[in-house]
C-alpha cells in the first residue's frame, strides 16, 4: 500500500468533513518530506518532527511519536517511506491505547437509580452552549429523558442562548434569572430532575477566564450543593476546549485540571481549523479521555471520539 493508503469503506464521512482542513495541511506537509527519499532517515524524522509540531500535535507528544519511530529505523534500517503513514498510524494509536481510557460507541448512560449528571467547563467561545445542546439533542434521540441546568448566570444573555438551544434539542431546561446564584440552580434542577425521573442533567456553568480562582471556589461550591441532592454527583466533569485555538487548548486544559477534577474531555471546532493535531496531544497528555469532538454547526455535528477512526483519519489520503 502506498504512503496514504486508503480508508475503508464504512470510513466515517463525518469526521473526514470536519478533519479535512488538518487533513490538507498534514497531506501536503508529509508529501514535501519524502520527495526525493527511498527510506526513512534522521533527516525525514527531523521533519516529520516539525509537520507534527506544527499541526499542533504538541512537542512532548510529538518527541514521543518521533522516538517510537526511531525505535523502528533502528530495528529496520532500510524502512522506506511508503510505509511511514502506516507506521505513524500505529505509533500513534497504540500510544493512544496506553492511556488505557474507555472507548464509547454509542450515546448510552449507565443504568442508575438518579439520573446521571454532567458538569460542564469551560471558558466563553469555546461551544460551551452548543455542546450541551446538541449532547442533550442525542441523548433525547437515544430515548433519555434529558435536563439542562442554567447554571451560568454571570455572563449577559447566557441563560437566553441556552433556553434557546434547549428547544431547539427538545429538552427541557431549568433556569432563573440573571445575576442567581449557580448553585442554586444546579440544585433546583436536579430536584426537578429526579421528581421528573429524568435519565440525564446536563448542569452549564460559567466560563469566565480560567486564571479566576473566584471562577473555580464556585465549580466546588456547585459540586458540593448538587451532591445534597445526589450524593455522587457529578458523575461527569465535561471540560470544553476549542480546537482552532491550538496550544491555548493545551493551556485551558492544563488550568482546569489543576483547580478542578476534570474526568472528560470536549473538542470543538475542528471543522474549521487546521490544527486538529491538538486532540492527540491533549489526549496524551492529560490522560483524560477525549469523549465527543465537534465537527461542524449542526445538532448531529458532534462524534463520540474513536481513537482508531480519528487517526486512520487523519493519516489517510
Amino acid at each position: 500500500m502506498g504512503l496514504f493508503g486508503f480508508l475503508s469503506k464504512d470510513k466515517n464521512e463525518n469526521l473526514e468533513k470536519g478533519l479535512a482542513k488538518t487533513k490538507e495541511s498534514v497531506f501536503k506537509k508529509l508529501s514535501r518530506i519524502v520527495i526525493g527519499k527511498s527510506k526513512v532517515d534522521d533527516e525525514v524524522l527531523d521533519k516529520l518532527e516539525e509537520v507534527l509540531i506544527s499541526s499542533d500535535v504538541g512537542v512532548d507528544t510529538t518527541v514521543k511519536i518521533i522516538r517510537r519511530i526511531e525505535k523502528r529505523v533502528q530495528e529496520n534500517k532500510f524502512l522506506g517511506v511508503d510505509e511511514l503513514n502506516s507506521i505513524l498510524k500505529k505509533e500513534i494509536t497504540d500510544m493512544l491505547e496506553e492511556n488505557n481510557s474507555v472507548q464509547l460507541s454509542t450515546f448510552t448512560l449507565p443504568e442508575m437509580d438518579d439520573p446521571y449528571v454532567i458538569m460542564v467547563v469551560g471558558v466563553n467561545g469555546v461551544g460551551k452552549t452548543t455542546t450541551i445542546a446538541k449532547l442533550a439533542y442525542q441523548f433525547k434521540k437515544a430515548g433519555n429523558v434529558v435536563y439542562v441546568g442554567a447554571s451560568d448566570t454571570f455572563r449577559a444573555a447566557a441563560v437566553d442562548q441556552l433556553s434557546i438551544w434547549a428547544e431547539r434539542a427538545g429538552v427541557a431546561i431549568v433556569k432563573q434569572k440573571m445575576g442567581s446564584d449557580p448553585a442554586s440552580v444546579a440544585y433546583e434542577t436536579l430536584v426537578v430532575a429526579k421528581k421528573n425521573k429524568a435519565s440525564v442533567v446536563i448542569i452549564d456553568t460559567a466560563g469566565r477566564l480560567h486564571n479566576k480562582i473566584p471562577l473555580m471556589n464556585e465549580l466546588s461550591k456547585i459540586r458540593k450543593v448538587m451532591q445534597k441532592v445526589i450524593p455522587d454527583a457529578p458523575h461527569d466533569v465535561l471540560l470544553i476546549l476549542d480546537g482552532s485555538t491550538g496550544q491555548n487548548a493545551f493551556e485551558q486544559a492544563r488550568q482546569f485540571t489543576n483547580a478542578t477534577e476534570v474526568s472528560s474531555l470536549a473538542i470543538t471546532k475542528l471543522d474549521g481549523t487546521a490544527k486538529g493535531g491538538v486532540v492527540i496531544g491533549i489526549s496524551d497528555q492529560f490522560r483524560i479521555p477525549v469523549k465527543y469532538i465537534g465537527t461542524g454547526e449542526g445538532m448531529d455535528d458532534i462524534q463520540i471520539f474513536n481513537k482508531y477512526e480519528f487517526v486512520d483519519s487523519l493519516f489517510s489520503e
